[in-house]
């Protein structure tokens, strides 16, 4: 019978593209970005359309600076969720770097994925203090789970997990980034999130498919349907009642039930889910329980 062996050569020569690509086209957010640049009259931090609230009854009601504060908490809450995923993802790689040849181009790919990560941070943080908002922060509870991902993330499930945190925004942000709307400083962060995520992106989906050969009936049990909880999880962070009480609105927990089934809101999060499903079902990697997940927290159609 043939052993078949996991591609190492294959896996060096992305490696090394994207080092080259990553020497290339990166970029500092603290000179990249006019900080000193007053935010314009009337423009949104996020693109009317993709707001929770947006066709609602309550959105209706709402004057256009009323809009506007929702959109920039929202903002602000995405931003945050990206901070506590890409520190998440930075100490998965971490770990694994621990297991890892130091010299191998892969682990100089993933130390320099590492540093792109820690500029985006620093990017989403001086963006919510610039839009004059606050960030929205983890409940200790959260903050435990987050403690104990890394330990967990390791083979087909690392990459995964890295392809839900970054394809969903990375999604929305090829959608919204050119959009007259939009706040031209989130205009920026976008188009420089987006530069870099695509090699990010590459990176972990090359991972999961030269994995599939070699991955083990139970790697593949866990990769197909433990990232179905993402699902219900963004469905909570996306509509977090904070958001609609800091914009001013009296009943926040009516605003995140009524986003929750708002069918605009749906549409987004199915467009922000199909690249990444399509992904999953070509890797074989779309099992029951996550597809139940995903669709019953509104991310499939």
């Amino acid at each position: 019978m043939t052993t078949v062996e996991y591609d190492v050569d294959g896996r060096v020569a992305i490696a090394n593209r994207l080092l080259k690509g990553s020497s290339a086209r990166s970029f500092d957010p603290v000179v990249e970005l006019d900080w000193e640049m007053p935010l314009e009259e009337g423009k949104y931090f996020l693109p009317p359309k993709v707001v929770s609230l947006y066709g609602t009854t309550l959105w209706n009601s709402m004057t256009e600076e009323q809009r506007i504060e929702l959109s920039r908490q929202e903002m602000a809450n995405v931003l945050s969720v990206g901070i506590w995923f890409e520190n998440l993802l930075n100490r998965a790689l971490l770990i694994r770097l621990m297991r890892e040849d130091p010299a191998a181009s892969t682990s100089h790919y993933e130390l320099t994925e590492m540093g792109d990560e820690c500029r985006h941070m620093t990017m989403f943080g001086k963006v919510i203090e610039r839009s004059g908002a606050r960030p929205y922060m983890m409940r200790p509870w959260e903050r435990a789970v987050m403690y104990s991902l890394p330990v967990v993330m390791r083979g087909t499930l690392l990459w995964v997990v890295t392809l839900v945190g970054e394809e969903l925004f990375d999604a929305l942000q090829r959608e919204m980034r050119n959009d007259p709307q939009l706040q031209p400083i989130v205009a920026r962060l976008m188009q420089i999130h987006v530069t870099e995520e695509a090699r990010h992106i590459g990176f972990a989906r090359d991972g999961v498919m030269r994995r599939k050969a070699v991955r083990s009936k139970w790697e593949t049990l866990a990769a197909a349907n433990l990232h179905g909880l993402g699902g219900p999880a963004f469905r909570r962070l996306f509509t977090n009642p904070e958001m609609y009480r800091r914009a001013g609105i009296a009943d926040p927990r009516r605003a995140a039930r009524m986003a929750r089934r708002n069918p605009e809101f749906h549409n987004v999060t199915v467009r922000a889910f199909a690249p990444l499903s399509a992904f999953l079902r070509q890797a074989d990697l779309m099992g029951p329980v996550g597809e139940f997940l995903w669709r019953r927290a509104g991310f499939l159609p």
